[in-house]
């Protein structure tokens, strides 16, 4: 019976057959102990010259790691064993050797372990991440899904820059058009909300700023939901709402890769509603009396969010920022027009912005002076300017990058590892 190893507790007893990868060989005496990977788990597995013969046995002498294998044997439980399951095997098949594989279980610096990154993925710290990962994406899905938002996806050769072209990448399109790679579906979302309601788009944008932080990649996958007849309030409920399901998810069902990557879960934990929610203002004022230089007026920077952050053990919203800091569709406040109704959801443990977002300027008289005033064409716009022209009701939505949210959950340093082949700006490769 073929048998996965994530499966191997429903097989205790039974002859099964595992086909994978040697992940680890050590030999003692008449016995072998090969730890084998398939993708779905590590297990270990004992050969002895008695049950395969000597001809059988001395064939795993000099297995190297990574070779692919057929191993045949018996489930047996072990509660020593690190899944408390081990085979006992009876046969094996070499698939395809491998020698001198180039990620040894030594230490390897970061580039170049990323320049073989399509083999450091097999390690088991890394399978980890991609696995949590994975619950990260089905937990976004299932949330939106089970809330009656319509999935809708945008486009990603966009005709003309949201914000200016200065941090997106253009490519060579038809007849020598330029299109852009796009930095957010939210525009495209917004006329989607128009039609359906409640809607999301998933999928990879892109990010031509030239930063080396450890925060920012020039490829990431974003999710972003736009609902109509929805305010700010609304955005910072959903927005909390979703966070607390997904990290929930990723405790609940991947216990044993978070304990892989020995992540502090207690303090996932905390993760629980409701999130502090404080004013720009308030959060300026916060900055100064922990004697960081910041100005009124400013964006944050990561030593800023960290700054905000460390005193909550779960995440915190920050709201209202000045408009001239935010893009020209946001919202202004009606109490005080300096200010856009738009949100930051920050993490904690200094992990950051994981969400921005906020209500959309409906006005179309204000979206055109908006537009003249950050010196945007006016003609590439008039699609986007029709859903103010044609039953424009109040709207709002978030933007949540997923690479941010694994980190996080993951206890990651670098995004470079939440996402299985990163772009940054002076990597492309492989």
């Amino acid at each position: 019976m073929i048998a996965y190893i994530e499966d191997i507790a429903t097989h205790a007893g039974q002859a099964v057959t595992l086909r994978g990868w040697l992940h680890n060989r050590r030999s003692s005496g008449k016995i072998h102990f090969l730890t084998l990977r398939d993708g779905t788990g590590f297990i270990q597995c004992v050969m002895t010259t008695q049950a395969v013969g000597e001809e059988m046995f001395k064939g795993a002498d000099h297995l190297g790691q990574e070779s692919a294998l057929i191993v045949e044997g018996t489930a047996r439980a072990d509660a020593r064993a690190p899944g408390g399951y081990e085979i006992d095997v009876t046969g094996f098949e070499v698939v395809a050797e491998s020698q001198n594989y180039p990620i040894t279980p030594k230490e390897h610096g970061v580039d170049y372990l990323m320049d073989r990154r399509h083999l450091w993925i097999r390690s088991p710290r890394q399978q980890a991440v991609l696995r949590v990962r994975h619950e990260v994406i089905n937990a976004v899905r299932d949330f939106f899904n089970g809330r009656g938002f319509i999935l809708a996806d945008t486009p990603i050769f966009t005709p003309a820059a949201c914000e200016g072209t200065t941090t997106l990448f253009p490519v060579q399109y038809f007849d020598d058009t330029t299109a852009y790679l796009t930095q957010s579906g939210q525009l495209y979302n917004e006329a989607n909300a128009m039609a359906l309601g409640r809607v999301y788009s998933f999928g990879p944008t892109f990010r031509a700023e030239k930063s080396k932080t450890r925060r920012h990649l020039t490829e990431f996958w974003m999710v972003e939901p736009e609902m109509a007849y929805a305010t700010l309030d609304d955005v910072m409920e959903l927005a909390e709402a979703l966070v607390v399901y997904v990290v929930g998810r990723a405790l609940d069902r991947r216990k044993q890769e978070l304990k892989t990557l020995e992540r502090d879960t207690s303090k996932l934990e905390q993760v629980q509603a409701p999130f502090p929610r404080i004013s720009y203002d308030d959060a300026a004022g916060i900055l100064k009396t922990k004697g960081l230089p910041f100005e009124w007026g400013g964006d944050f920077g990561a030593p800023d969010e960290t700054a905000l952050s460390e005193d909550f053990d779960r995440p915190m919203c920050v709201h209202r920022f000045p408009s001239a800091i935010k893009a020209f569709y946001m919202k202004p406040d009606p109490a005080r027009a300096e200010l856009a109704l738009g949100v930051d959801v920050l993490a904690p443990e200094g992990y950051g912005e994981i969400i921005g977002g906020g209500e959309r300027l409906a006005d179309l008289d204000l979206l055109l002076q908006r537009i003249k005033e950050h010196n945007l064409p006016q003609e590439a716009f008039e699609w986007y300017l029709d859903l103010r022209r044609y039953g424009s009701v109040p709207h709002a939505g978030f933007g949540m990058g997923i690479e941010r949210v694994v980190a996080w959950i993951c206890g990651l340093e670098h995004l470079r590892e939440a996402i299985p082949y990163p772009r940054m700006l002076y990597r492309m490769y492989p």
